[in-house]
Protein backbone atom coordinates (compact mmCIF):
# COMPACT_ATOMS: atom_id res chain seq x y z
CA UNK A 1 0.00 0.00 0.00
CA UNK A 2 1.29 3.45 -0.92
CA UNK A 3 -0.12 6.95 -0.65
CA UNK A 4 1.22 9.98 -2.54
CA UNK A 5 0.74 12.25 0.47
CA UNK A 6 2.33 9.81 2.91
CA UNK A 7 0.88 6.87 4.78
CA UNK A 8 0.06 9.30 7.58
CA UNK A 9 -2.53 10.91 5.32
CA UNK A 10 -4.57 7.69 5.52
CA UNK A 11 -5.60 8.54 9.08
CA UNK A 12 -5.29 6.58 12.30
CA UNK A 13 -8.06 4.04 11.83
CA UNK A 14 -7.18 3.14 8.23
CA UNK A 15 -3.49 2.83 8.99
CA UNK A 16 -4.04 0.72 12.11
CA UNK A 17 -6.38 -1.56 10.16
CA UNK A 18 -3.83 -1.97 7.35
CA UNK A 19 -1.10 -2.95 9.80
CA UNK A 20 -3.32 -5.39 11.68
CA UNK A 21 -4.49 -6.95 8.39
CA UNK A 22 -0.90 -7.46 7.26
CA UNK A 23 -1.23 -5.09 4.30
CA UNK A 24 1.60 -3.06 5.84
CA UNK A 25 4.15 -3.92 8.45
CA UNK A 26 4.76 -1.59 11.37
CA UNK A 27 8.37 -1.30 10.20
CA UNK A 28 7.25 -0.17 6.74
CA UNK A 29 5.00 2.47 8.28
CA UNK A 30 7.74 3.70 10.61
CA UNK A 31 10.25 3.87 7.76
CA UNK A 32 7.79 5.85 5.64
CA UNK A 33 7.12 8.33 8.47
CA UNK A 34 10.82 8.74 9.24
CA UNK A 35 11.73 9.25 5.58
CA UNK A 36 9.03 11.88 5.12
CA UNK A 37 9.98 13.54 8.40
CA UNK A 38 13.60 13.82 7.23
CA UNK A 39 12.51 15.12 3.82
CA UNK A 40 9.64 17.46 4.71
CA UNK A 41 10.00 18.08 8.42
CA UNK A 42 12.80 20.69 8.33
CA UNK A 43 11.02 23.01 5.88
CA UNK A 44 7.92 22.91 8.09
CA UNK A 45 9.77 23.13 11.41
CA UNK A 46 7.81 20.09 12.52
CA UNK A 47 10.26 18.14 14.66
CA UNK A 48 12.53 18.93 17.56
CA UNK A 49 14.19 15.52 17.24
CA UNK A 50 13.67 12.32 15.26
CA UNK A 51 14.05 8.99 17.04
CA UNK A 52 14.69 6.38 14.33
CA UNK A 53 16.33 3.80 16.61
CA UNK A 54 13.47 3.94 19.10
CA UNK A 55 10.80 3.94 16.39
CA UNK A 56 12.20 0.98 14.49
CA UNK A 57 12.72 -1.02 17.69
CA UNK A 58 9.10 -0.38 18.68
CA UNK A 59 7.88 -1.21 15.17
CA UNK A 60 9.80 -4.50 15.10
CA UNK A 61 8.29 -5.44 18.47
CA UNK A 62 4.83 -4.58 17.15
CA UNK A 63 5.31 -6.81 14.12
CA UNK A 64 6.49 -9.61 16.39
CA UNK A 65 3.42 -9.27 18.62
CA UNK A 66 1.08 -9.21 15.64
CA UNK A 67 2.56 -12.54 14.55
CA UNK A 68 2.70 -14.21 17.96
CA UNK A 69 0.22 -12.51 20.32
CA UNK A 70 -1.95 -9.99 18.44
CA UNK A 71 -4.11 -9.28 21.47
CA UNK A 72 -1.15 -7.58 23.13
CA UNK A 73 -0.23 -5.42 20.14
CA UNK A 74 -2.70 -2.67 21.00
CA UNK A 75 -5.58 -1.01 19.19
CA UNK A 76 -3.17 1.44 17.50
CA UNK A 77 -0.50 -1.10 16.63
CA UNK A 78 2.04 0.40 14.25
CA UNK A 79 0.55 3.92 14.15
CA UNK A 80 3.33 6.55 14.26
CA UNK A 81 2.62 9.25 16.86
CA UNK A 82 5.29 11.81 17.79
CA UNK A 83 5.27 13.41 21.23
CA UNK A 84 5.36 17.12 21.97
CA UNK A 85 8.76 18.31 23.22
CA UNK A 86 7.30 19.36 26.57
CA UNK A 87 6.44 15.79 27.52
CA UNK A 88 8.85 13.13 28.72
CA UNK A 89 9.82 10.18 26.56
CA UNK A 90 12.27 7.91 28.36
CA UNK A 91 15.75 8.20 26.90
CA UNK A 92 14.89 10.99 24.43
CA UNK A 93 16.52 14.37 25.17
CA UNK A 94 14.00 17.13 25.78
CA UNK A 95 14.70 20.85 25.40
CA UNK A 96 11.27 22.53 25.45
CA UNK A 97 12.20 24.82 22.58
CA UNK A 98 14.72 26.81 24.62
CA UNK A 99 18.40 27.63 24.18
CA UNK A 100 18.52 28.23 27.93
CA UNK A 101 17.89 24.56 28.67
CA UNK A 102 20.41 21.82 28.02
CA UNK A 103 18.86 18.74 26.39
CA UNK A 104 18.18 16.21 29.12
CA UNK A 105 17.00 12.64 28.55
CA UNK A 106 14.33 11.73 31.13
CA UNK A 107 14.40 8.35 32.80
CA UNK A 108 10.65 7.75 32.52
CA UNK A 109 7.78 8.23 30.12
CA UNK A 110 5.06 10.64 31.09
CA UNK A 111 1.72 8.93 31.69
CA UNK A 112 0.22 9.91 28.34
CA UNK A 113 3.26 8.46 26.57
CA UNK A 114 2.81 5.23 28.51
CA UNK A 115 -0.82 5.05 27.39
CA UNK A 116 0.15 5.71 23.77
CA UNK A 117 2.83 3.01 23.90
CA UNK A 118 0.41 0.52 25.50
CA UNK A 119 -1.95 1.16 22.59
CA UNK A 120 0.82 0.21 20.15
CA UNK A 121 1.85 3.61 18.74
CA UNK A 122 5.39 4.19 17.54
CA UNK A 123 7.32 7.27 18.69
CA UNK A 124 9.02 8.58 15.55
CA UNK A 125 10.21 11.78 17.21
CA UNK A 126 9.38 14.79 19.33
CA UNK A 127 7.62 17.78 17.81
CA UNK A 128 8.72 21.40 17.88
CA UNK A 129 7.36 23.84 20.44
CA UNK A 130 7.92 27.52 21.21
CA UNK A 131 10.05 28.25 24.25
CA UNK A 132 8.48 26.47 27.25
CA UNK A 133 5.24 26.25 25.27
CA UNK A 134 4.33 29.83 26.15
CA UNK A 135 3.42 31.67 22.88
CA UNK A 136 0.67 30.79 20.41
CA UNK A 137 3.30 30.78 17.63
CA UNK A 138 6.03 28.14 17.30
CA UNK A 139 9.19 30.11 16.52
CA UNK A 140 11.84 28.58 18.80
CA UNK A 141 15.42 29.80 18.86
CA UNK A 142 16.41 26.12 18.64
CA UNK A 143 15.07 25.56 15.12
CA UNK A 144 12.99 26.87 12.23
CA UNK A 145 9.43 28.11 12.76
CA UNK A 146 6.63 25.58 12.53
CA UNK A 147 4.74 26.29 9.29
CA UNK A 148 1.32 25.34 8.02
CA UNK A 149 1.58 23.25 4.84
CA UNK A 150 -1.23 25.40 3.42
CA UNK A 151 1.35 28.23 3.10
CA UNK A 152 4.83 27.54 4.52
CA UNK A 153 5.34 31.29 4.96
CA UNK A 154 2.65 31.24 7.66
CA UNK A 155 2.55 29.81 11.16
CA UNK A 156 1.35 26.38 12.20
CA UNK A 157 0.34 28.00 15.49
CA UNK A 158 1.42 26.98 18.95
CA UNK A 159 2.34 25.64 21.19
CA UNK A 160 1.65 22.28 19.51
CA UNK A 161 2.73 23.79 16.19
CA UNK A 162 5.20 21.11 15.21
CA UNK A 163 2.60 18.43 15.94
CA UNK A 164 0.04 20.08 13.65
CA UNK A 165 2.57 20.62 10.86
CA UNK A 166 3.56 16.93 10.96
CA UNK A 167 -0.04 15.73 10.73
CA UNK A 168 -1.11 18.24 8.08
CA UNK A 169 1.87 17.28 5.91
CA UNK A 170 0.86 13.59 6.00
CA UNK A 171 4.06 12.59 7.82
CA UNK A 172 2.02 11.03 10.64
CA UNK A 173 -1.73 10.51 11.11
CA UNK A 174 -1.78 11.76 14.70
CA UNK A 175 0.46 13.72 17.04
CA UNK A 176 0.36 14.19 20.77
CA UNK A 177 -0.02 17.72 22.11
CA UNK A 178 -1.19 19.73 25.09
CA UNK A 179 -3.40 22.76 25.55
CA UNK A 180 -3.08 25.41 28.27
CA UNK A 181 -4.66 28.33 26.42
CA UNK A 182 -5.51 26.98 22.98
CA UNK A 183 -2.31 25.07 22.20
CA UNK A 184 -4.08 22.13 20.51
CA UNK A 185 -6.98 24.02 18.98
CA UNK A 186 -5.00 26.93 17.50
CA UNK A 187 -2.50 24.75 15.58
CA UNK A 188 -5.39 22.58 14.40
CA UNK A 189 -7.10 25.69 13.04
CA UNK A 190 -3.89 26.91 11.36
CA UNK A 191 -3.38 23.57 9.64
CA UNK A 192 -6.94 22.49 8.77
CA UNK A 193 -7.11 19.71 11.38
CA UNK A 194 -9.11 18.56 14.40
CA UNK A 195 -7.91 19.57 17.86
CA UNK A 196 -9.73 18.66 21.09
CA UNK A 197 -9.03 20.04 24.54
CA UNK A 198 -10.72 17.47 26.79
CA UNK A 199 -12.50 18.19 30.06
CA UNK A 200 -10.06 18.96 32.86
CA UNK A 201 -8.99 15.71 34.52
CA UNK A 202 -10.28 13.41 31.78
CA UNK A 203 -6.73 12.84 30.49
CA UNK A 204 -4.53 12.52 33.55
CA UNK A 205 -1.08 14.15 33.76
CA UNK A 206 -0.03 11.33 36.13
CA UNK A 207 1.74 9.42 37.41
CA UNK A 208 4.77 11.73 37.08
CA UNK A 209 3.01 15.05 36.43
CA UNK A 210 0.58 17.13 38.47
CA UNK A 211 -2.28 19.31 37.23
CA UNK A 212 -1.29 22.50 39.09
CA UNK A 213 -3.98 25.15 38.45
CA UNK A 214 -5.57 22.81 35.93
CA UNK A 215 -5.21 24.96 32.83
CA UNK A 216 -3.37 22.35 30.74
CA UNK A 217 -4.95 19.26 29.18
CA UNK A 218 -3.14 16.62 27.11
CA UNK A 219 -4.65 15.47 23.84
CA UNK A 220 -3.94 14.92 20.16
CA UNK A 221 -4.22 16.53 16.74
CA UNK A 222 -5.77 14.37 14.02
CA UNK A 223 -7.37 14.57 10.60
CA UNK A 224 -10.94 13.74 11.68
CA UNK A 225 -13.24 13.50 14.68
CA UNK A 226 -13.42 9.70 14.76
CA UNK A 227 -9.63 9.45 15.08
CA UNK A 228 -9.75 12.00 17.91
CA UNK A 229 -12.43 9.97 19.71
CA UNK A 230 -10.37 6.79 19.34
CA UNK A 231 -7.32 8.48 20.84
CA UNK A 232 -9.42 9.83 23.71
CA UNK A 233 -10.44 6.26 24.47
CA UNK A 234 -6.74 5.44 24.75
CA UNK A 235 -5.70 8.48 26.79
CA UNK A 236 -8.62 8.78 29.21
CA UNK A 237 -7.54 5.84 31.38
CA UNK A 238 -6.50 7.35 34.69
CA UNK A 239 -3.74 6.70 37.20
CA UNK A 240 -3.78 6.10 40.97
CA UNK A 241 -4.04 9.38 42.83
CA UNK A 242 -6.08 11.17 40.17
CA UNK A 243 -8.82 13.40 41.47
CA UNK A 244 -11.49 13.88 40.43
CA UNK A 245 -11.87 10.71 38.39
CA UNK A 246 -14.40 11.06 35.55
CA UNK A 247 -17.24 8.68 36.29
CA UNK A 248 -16.09 8.14 39.87
CA UNK A 249 -17.95 8.94 43.05
CA UNK A 250 -16.19 12.29 43.47
CA UNK A 251 -16.91 13.40 39.91
CA UNK A 252 -20.00 15.61 39.90
CA UNK A 253 -20.38 15.49 36.15
CA UNK A 254 -21.93 13.22 33.57
CA UNK A 255 -19.98 9.92 33.69
CA UNK A 256 -17.59 9.27 30.84
CA UNK A 257 -18.92 6.73 28.32
CA UNK A 258 -17.43 3.29 28.00
CA UNK A 259 -16.19 4.37 24.55
CA UNK A 260 -15.98 7.83 23.03
CA UNK A 261 -15.72 6.17 19.62
CA UNK A 262 -19.01 4.36 20.13
CA UNK A 263 -20.64 7.59 21.33
CA UNK A 264 -20.21 9.06 17.84
CA UNK A 265 -22.83 6.65 16.57
CA UNK A 266 -25.50 7.86 18.99
CA UNK A 267 -27.09 11.11 17.75
CA UNK A 268 -27.01 13.65 20.60
CA UNK A 269 -30.58 14.80 19.93
CA UNK A 270 -31.63 18.41 19.44
CA UNK A 271 -29.33 20.67 21.44
CA UNK A 272 -29.22 24.38 22.18
CA UNK A 273 -26.19 26.10 20.65
CA UNK A 274 -25.09 29.62 21.47
CA UNK A 275 -23.14 31.61 18.90
CA UNK A 276 -20.54 34.19 19.93
CA UNK A 277 -18.32 36.05 17.48
CA UNK A 278 -17.48 39.02 19.73
CA UNK A 279 -13.91 38.68 21.13
CA UNK A 280 -13.90 37.60 24.76
CA UNK A 281 -10.49 38.54 26.17
CA UNK A 282 -9.38 41.25 23.75
CA UNK A 283 -12.18 43.78 23.53
CA UNK A 284 -12.45 45.32 20.09
CA UNK A 285 -10.01 42.94 18.42
CA UNK A 286 -10.79 42.72 14.68
CA UNK A 287 -12.34 39.50 13.44
CA UNK A 288 -11.63 38.48 9.85
CA UNK A 289 -14.68 38.10 7.58
CA UNK A 290 -13.54 34.56 6.78
CA UNK A 291 -13.76 33.63 10.46
CA UNK A 292 -17.27 35.05 10.59
CA UNK A 293 -18.28 33.17 7.43
CA UNK A 294 -16.91 29.95 8.94
CA UNK A 295 -19.09 30.39 12.03
CA UNK A 296 -22.12 31.31 9.93
CA UNK A 297 -21.72 28.15 7.85
CA UNK A 298 -21.34 26.02 10.98
CA UNK A 299 -24.39 27.64 12.58
CA UNK A 300 -26.46 26.96 9.47
CA UNK A 301 -25.23 23.38 9.49
CA UNK A 302 -26.23 22.93 13.12
CA UNK A 303 -29.71 24.25 12.37
CA UNK A 304 -29.95 21.87 9.41
CA UNK A 305 -29.10 19.04 11.81
CA UNK A 306 -32.03 20.01 14.02
CA UNK A 307 -30.21 21.94 16.74
CA UNK A 308 -31.53 25.26 18.01
CA UNK A 309 -29.07 28.09 17.40
CA UNK A 310 -29.16 31.48 19.11
CA UNK A 311 -26.82 34.36 19.84
CA UNK A 312 -25.20 34.56 23.30
CA UNK A 313 -23.42 37.45 24.98
CA UNK A 314 -19.90 37.41 26.46
CA UNK A 315 -20.15 35.98 29.99
CA UNK A 316 -17.63 38.43 31.49
CA UNK A 317 -15.87 41.69 30.77
CA UNK A 318 -12.49 41.38 29.03
CA UNK A 319 -10.54 42.75 32.02
CA UNK A 320 -11.89 39.95 34.24
CA UNK A 321 -9.60 37.60 32.27
CA UNK A 322 -6.38 39.17 33.62
CA UNK A 323 -5.97 36.66 36.49
CA UNK A 324 -5.30 34.06 33.78
CA UNK A 325 -2.22 36.08 32.81
CA UNK A 326 -1.01 35.97 36.42
CA UNK A 327 -1.29 32.18 36.46
CA UNK A 328 0.44 31.97 33.07
CA UNK A 329 3.29 34.19 34.30
CA UNK A 330 3.82 32.17 37.47
CA UNK A 331 3.80 29.02 35.35
CA UNK A 332 6.57 30.53 33.21
CA UNK A 333 8.52 31.37 36.36
CA UNK A 334 8.15 27.79 37.62
CA UNK A 335 10.20 26.44 34.70
CA UNK A 336 13.56 25.23 35.98
CA UNK A 337 16.10 27.41 34.17
CA UNK A 338 19.73 26.62 35.13
CA UNK A 339 21.56 29.38 37.04
CA UNK A 340 23.34 31.84 34.78
CA UNK A 341 21.25 30.98 31.69
CA UNK A 342 18.25 33.29 32.18
CA UNK A 343 19.72 35.70 29.61
CA UNK A 344 19.39 33.00 26.94
CA UNK A 345 15.61 33.02 27.27
CA UNK A 346 13.54 34.88 24.71
CA UNK A 347 12.38 38.40 25.68
CA UNK A 348 8.75 37.27 25.98
CA UNK A 349 9.73 34.47 28.36
CA UNK A 350 11.87 36.80 30.48
CA UNK A 351 9.02 39.33 30.61
CA UNK A 352 6.52 36.70 31.72
CA UNK A 353 8.90 35.37 34.36
CA UNK A 354 9.42 38.89 35.69
CA UNK A 355 5.64 39.32 35.91
CA UNK A 356 5.56 36.04 37.79
CA UNK A 357 8.15 37.26 40.29
CA UNK A 358 5.88 40.20 41.04
CA UNK A 359 2.91 38.00 41.95
CA UNK A 360 2.71 37.54 45.72
CA UNK A 361 1.34 34.42 47.34
CA UNK A 362 -1.82 36.29 48.25
CA UNK A 363 -2.19 37.60 44.67
CA UNK A 364 -1.73 34.09 43.29
CA UNK A 365 -4.42 32.76 45.61
CA UNK A 366 -6.71 35.56 44.48
CA UNK A 367 -5.97 34.74 40.83
CA UNK A 368 -7.02 31.14 41.47
CA UNK A 369 -10.21 32.34 43.13
CA UNK A 370 -10.82 34.77 40.26
CA UNK A 371 -10.66 31.99 37.69
CA UNK A 372 -13.10 30.00 39.80
CA UNK A 373 -15.45 32.99 39.86
CA UNK A 374 -15.14 33.22 36.08
CA UNK A 375 -16.07 29.55 35.82
CA UNK A 376 -19.21 30.24 37.83
CA UNK A 377 -20.01 33.32 35.73
CA UNK A 378 -19.60 31.42 32.48
CA UNK A 379 -21.76 28.53 33.68
CA UNK A 380 -24.48 30.92 34.85
CA UNK A 381 -24.44 33.13 31.76
CA UNK A 382 -24.53 30.17 29.37
CA UNK A 383 -26.83 27.91 31.40
CA UNK A 384 -29.44 28.11 28.66
CA UNK A 385 -27.26 26.45 26.00
CA UNK A 386 -25.53 23.09 25.71
CA UNK A 387 -22.74 24.22 23.37
CA UNK A 388 -21.13 27.49 22.34
CA UNK A 389 -19.88 28.12 18.80
CA UNK A 390 -17.12 30.67 18.11
CA UNK A 391 -14.28 31.13 15.64
CA UNK A 392 -11.15 29.34 16.79
CA UNK A 393 -9.01 32.37 15.85
CA UNK A 394 -9.85 35.96 14.99
CA UNK A 395 -7.57 35.97 11.92
CA UNK A 396 -6.23 33.40 9.46
CA UNK A 397 -2.79 31.85 10.04
CA UNK A 398 -0.32 34.71 10.39
CA UNK A 399 3.03 35.15 8.68
CA UNK A 400 6.11 34.11 10.61
CA UNK A 401 7.24 36.93 12.87
CA UNK A 402 3.99 38.83 12.53
CA UNK A 403 3.01 38.41 16.21
CA UNK A 404 6.48 38.16 17.70
CA UNK A 405 7.92 41.41 19.08
CA UNK A 406 11.22 40.94 20.88
CA UNK A 407 11.51 44.69 21.49
CA UNK A 408 8.14 44.91 23.25
CA UNK A 409 7.07 41.62 24.89
CA UNK A 410 3.92 43.24 26.29
CA UNK A 411 2.86 44.12 22.73
CA UNK A 412 3.74 40.56 21.69
CA UNK A 413 1.45 39.15 24.39
CA UNK A 414 -1.33 41.58 23.43
CA UNK A 415 -1.06 40.57 19.77
CA UNK A 416 -1.44 36.92 20.77
CA UNK A 417 -4.57 37.60 22.81
CA UNK A 418 -6.06 39.56 19.90
CA UNK A 419 -5.42 36.59 17.59
CA UNK A 420 -6.87 34.09 20.07
CA UNK A 421 -9.63 35.82 22.05
CA UNK A 422 -11.83 32.76 22.73
CA UNK A 423 -9.73 29.65 23.42
CA UNK A 424 -8.54 30.27 26.97
CA UNK A 425 -12.04 30.52 28.47
CA UNK A 426 -12.27 26.73 28.13
CA UNK A 427 -8.95 26.29 29.92
CA UNK A 428 -10.19 28.50 32.75
CA UNK A 429 -13.49 26.65 33.13
CA UNK A 430 -12.04 23.20 32.46
CA UNK A 431 -14.82 22.38 30.01
CA UNK A 432 -14.09 20.60 26.70
CA UNK A 433 -13.59 22.45 23.43
CA UNK A 434 -12.81 21.33 19.89
CA UNK A 435 -11.60 23.10 16.75
CA UNK A 436 -12.97 21.78 13.47
CA UNK A 437 -11.69 22.40 9.90
CA UNK A 438 -15.01 23.22 8.22
CA UNK A 439 -14.13 26.26 6.12
CA UNK A 440 -11.32 27.57 3.90
CA UNK A 441 -11.05 30.55 1.57
CA UNK A 442 -8.52 32.63 -0.32
CA UNK A 443 -6.54 35.24 1.61
CA UNK A 444 -3.92 37.31 -0.21
CA UNK A 445 -3.94 34.84 -3.08
CA UNK A 446 -3.56 31.72 -0.92
CA UNK A 447 -6.28 29.34 0.21
CA UNK A 448 -6.19 29.13 4.02
CA UNK A 449 -8.20 27.25 6.64
CA UNK A 450 -10.52 28.89 9.17
CA UNK A 451 -11.29 26.75 12.18
CA UNK A 452 -14.54 26.90 14.10
CA UNK A 453 -14.68 26.05 17.77
CA UNK A 454 -17.38 24.27 19.73
CA UNK A 455 -17.24 24.34 23.51
CA UNK A 456 -19.36 22.05 25.66
CA UNK A 457 -20.23 21.47 29.27
CA UNK A 458 -17.68 19.95 31.62
CA UNK A 459 -17.69 16.17 31.46
CA UNK A 460 -19.75 16.03 28.27
CA UNK A 461 -16.91 15.33 25.87
CA UNK A 462 -18.92 12.53 24.24
CA UNK A 463 -21.78 14.91 23.43
CA UNK A 464 -19.31 17.47 22.04
CA UNK A 465 -17.62 14.87 19.85
CA UNK A 466 -20.95 13.54 18.58
CA UNK A 467 -22.04 17.00 17.42
CA UNK A 468 -18.59 17.64 15.93
CA UNK A 469 -18.89 14.40 13.97
CA UNK A 470 -22.31 15.45 12.70
CA UNK A 471 -20.94 18.78 11.48
CA UNK A 472 -17.88 17.15 9.95
CA UNK A 473 -20.04 14.73 7.97
CA UNK A 474 -22.29 17.55 6.78
CA UNK A 475 -19.70 20.24 5.99
CA UNK A 476 -16.27 18.64 6.05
Amino acid sequence: MTHPDGLGALGVRALAAAVRAGELSAVEVAEDALARAERDGPALGAFARLTPDLALAQARETDRLLRTDPGRAGVLAGVPCPVKDLTRVAGVPMRAGSRALEPVAPAVDDGVVTRLRQAGTVVVGTTAVPELGLPCYTEPDTGPPAATPWDPGRSAGGSSGGAAAAVAAGIVPVAHGSDGGGSLRLPAACCGLVGLKPTRGLVSPGPHGQPGPGLVSHGVITRDVADTALLLDVLSRGWPGDWPVPGGSEWPLQPAPASFSAALHHPPGPLRVGVLTEPLIAAGAPVHPGALRAVAAAAAGLEHLGHRVEQVAPPFAAEAWLPFRALWAVGALAAEVPPGREHLLRPLTRWLRELGRGVSGLEYAEAVRATQRLTQQVATAWAGVDLVLTPTMAQPPWRHGELRDDDDPAADFAAQTAQTPWCSVWNITGAPSISLPLHAEEVDGVRLPFGVMLGGRAGRDAQLLAVAAQLEQLLG
